[in-house]
């Protein structure tokens, strides 16, 4: 029995429930070129769920190129060809399999089974051709740079090296060949940039461009053109040739911008990215060996380490919770939407207009006070819908369509009068809601929903005065309404199931991702963030300088500092939560003087930008009035972690969702936390915040962390 073969067995045996890819083998005669063996990776399942390579997916591709190579050695077969099934080329390892492993051991075996098996395919006595049929991702991107040529079809929608997304490198040949094939920068591209900007995808046209494939064609007939196009490399009539690999000063500087890049998004607190651009960096030798070694030791230290544990926590709470929410009503007893009205023209009811508009295809309608608001509110839709024109995102009888289903009235009646769900987005004051809600629920059929879109008033209150209030439910959006998944839908006191089956209902139409969570103060993302910039807050404040404040929290590796997040949500619209969770647990929660004094100055943040990085205002620097009490970083993180711990386990100790893993995926899809943290409650896990403040760990051990 092989090395490889053993390697393969024994990870097989920790992973029983692995969904296996068979790797078919059929033979064709390419015309004027021989025979040719085409191996087609399928695991027997729809497009719905993708092939992926665990140890017994990668012991059967083994066996197949035991197959290939015997025939190839013998001449029978002038080329090798690997593709996909419909849709679908792989999209690397099985997740589900890597959770499991326990030793470093067994890490390491998944790594160089990996290579064994793909590398052989370079290894073969003829020609090897990948075509990336459909989705490639990780491995399944890997396993087709082992190919002597690639192509790609102009409809793949989605390729990508995600690892480093996850916590991982590219451990298959990804960091050592990719900058081999197209060049340092380029691999940066995809294997870093990419990859930290939330996992951003190429497109078919995009793989070719890069110089990934050397040859692209349309999806309808992909497969036929390819094999045509490989009969005539075999033949000798179609020479591929690519650009020089520039292996002097532009590969260094690539690695540079690389590290700069990941400095900028995980800044040092995440240790995927650095390891894979040392791998790429050792890999302008061009010695493919040392680099495979490489990579299988980084992918077995970071599968034993918690940022990938984190990662495919992070990865799972998106991909399958968020399709399940915890607590959702039976989704039969939703009612149909065909109408929706928004109470307001302002920005933030314009975005919610246009989303509502794009995703239900029904009558969109505005009101506000007067109709110059409403015009603007409707100009503003159409101008964004003329955009998406321009970009083609739509067409022009889609742009005529979307336009014609926004609208707008002075009068509620007539606006509201056969609308199913109104959601309301006017100024965070609770007699202000409370007498819009009473002016459409006058309005509006006995059936209709109305939503609000409150940051941190109470729903039940605001629903209090109302003839009906089982119809109100929280409808909490994030700015930007268009990029931010998350959807908070708050359950009142009184709202009935009906109602709330039909806010989810919606919500799935809006494709937004969901969670149930209890009417309290500030509901989730908005409380845990004003606990933690309160903190900040008040460590500058009580006299700690404001750099020595924002730095304490890099470690972290949040998208951005908490006074750029102030600076982006609004200093006054932080100030507003900061009182309203002041009033609810004035223990917990202060009111910052100084956030107060930069308020009332009408500034717009902390920072001026004149040189172009962010620097202290001096008008905001003359308004803090600061104590003597001075931290250090390590004291101010401690402080805010502590805080933040405290705050997580009070809102599971009063239901405000149903578990630490719903508190997460919030403030990941609304917060941007770092899907490498696995949201907030691992990391405070692993860093022993939690067992300091609450006496025991969020998670059971194995759910965002390596099993006992």
């Amino acid at each position: 029995m092989s090395t490889t073969t053993e390697l393969l067995k024994g990870a097989a045996e920790l992973f029983p429930d692995e969904v296996v890819t068979q790797a078919h083998v059929r033979h064709l005669e390419l015309p004027g070129a021989g025979t040719f063996a085409l191996i087609t990776l399928d695991n027997g399942l729809d497009h719905t769920k993708p092939t992926t390579f665990g140890p017994q997916s990668l012991a059967n591709l083994n066996a197949t190129i035991d197959q290939v190579e015997a025939e190839a050695k013998d001449g029978k077969i002038t080329g090798v060809g690997i593709t996909g099934k419909p849709f679908i080329f792989a999209v690397g390892a099985d997740l589900k399999g890597v959770e499991l492993l326990k030793r470093h051991e067994d890490a390491l075996a998944i790594g160089k089974g990996g290579h064994d098996v793909f590398k052989r395919l370079s290894g073969l006595a003829v020609p090897t051709f990948a075509y990336y049929n459909g989705a490639a991702m990780g491995g399944g991107v890997e396993v087709g740079l082992h190919c002597t040529y690639r192509t790609v079809s102009k409809a793949l929608p989605a390729f990508s090296l995600p690892e480093v997304f996850l916590g991982l490198v590219p451990g298959w040949g990804g960091c050592v060949l990719l900058p081999n094939l197209i060049g340092a920068d380029r691999a940066v591209s995809v294997i870093i940039e990419n990859s930290l900007n939330q996992n951003k995808q190429l497109k078919g046209q995009q793989v070719f461009d890069l110089g990934i494939a050397d040859a692209i064609f349309e999806g309808a007939d992909f497969l036929e053109q390819s094999l045509l196009w490989t009969a005539s490399v075999l033949k000798g009539d179609t020479e591929v040739v690519r650009a020089d690999v520039d292996r002097g000063e532009a590969w260094d500087q690539a690695v540079q911008r690389g590290k700069a890049i990941a400095d900028g998004k995980v800044h040092g607190a995440a240790p995927a990215a650095y390891r894979a651009l040392d791998i790429i960096a050792a890999a302008k030798n061009g010695d493919l060996r040392q680099g495979f070694d490489a990579e299988d030791q980084a992918l077995a230290d970071l599968i034993m380490g918690g940022e990938l544990r984190s990662g495919i926590y992070s990865f799972n709470l998106v991909q399958k919770r968020a399709k399940r929410p915890a607590g959702a009503p039976d989704k039969s007893l939703a009612r149909p939407v065909t109408k929706v009205g928004v109470v307001g023209a302002g920005l933030m009811a314009s975005q919610l207009a246009l989303l509502f508009a794009r995703r239900l295809e029904v009558p969109v309608v505005l009101t506000d006070i007067d109709q110059a608001r409403i015009d603007k509110g409707v100009e503003y839709v159409h101008g964004e819908i003329d955009k998406l024109l321009l970009k083609g995102r739509v067409n022009q009888d889609k742009a005529n369509r979307l336009k014609g289903l926004v609208s707008g009235h002075l009068d509620k009646a007539t606006a509201f009068g056969d609308a199913d769900f109104v959601i309301e987005a006017v100024f965070e004051e609770m007699g202000v809601k409370q007498q819009v809600f009473a002016e459409v629920e006058a309005v509006v059929p006995e059936h209709a929903i109305l939503a609000t879109n409150t940051s941190s008033l109470s729903v039940t209150e605001m629903a209090s005065k109302l003839k009906h209030p089982e119809r109100v439910v929280g409808f909490h959006f994030f700015n930007p309404v268009a990029i931010l998944p998350l959807l908070e839908i708050v359950r009142a006191e009184k709202t009935d199931d009906a109602s709330l089956a039909t806010a989810f209902s919606v919500a799935k139409s809006l494709k937004k991702t969901a969670v149930l969570v209890k009417d309290a103060p500030a509901f989730v993302v908005n409380r845990i963030l004003t606990r933690f910039m309160g903190e900040i807050q008040n460590v500058i404040d009580e006299g700690t300088p404001v750099e020595t404040a924002e730095k304490a929290v890099e470690p972290l590796g949040l998208p951005m500092s908490p006074l750029v997040l102030l600076e982006l949500v609004g200093p006054a619209i932080g100030l507003h939560v900061s009182e309203t969770l002041h009033g609810a647990f004035p223990e917990r929660f202060t009111v910052s003087p100084n956030l107060a004094a930069v308020v009332k100055a009408g500034k717009r943040g902390f920072y001026v930008y004149d040189s172009g990085k962010p620097e202290l205002d001096p008008e905001v620097k003359a308004l803090l009035k600061q104590g003597d009490s001075v931290l250090t970083e390590e004291q101010v993180r401690d402080r805010v972690l502590d805080a933040v711990a405290q705050e997580i386990g009070l809102m599971l100790d009063e239901g405000v969702v149903a578990e630490a893993q719903d508190i997460d995926l919030c403030l990941i899809t609304g917060a941007g936390w770092p899907f490498h943290l696995g949201g907030i409650t691992p990391y405070l896990d692993r860093e022993g915040v939690s067992e300091r403040v609450n006496g025991k760990k969020f998670l059971a051990p194995g759910v965002a962390s390596v099993p006992a």
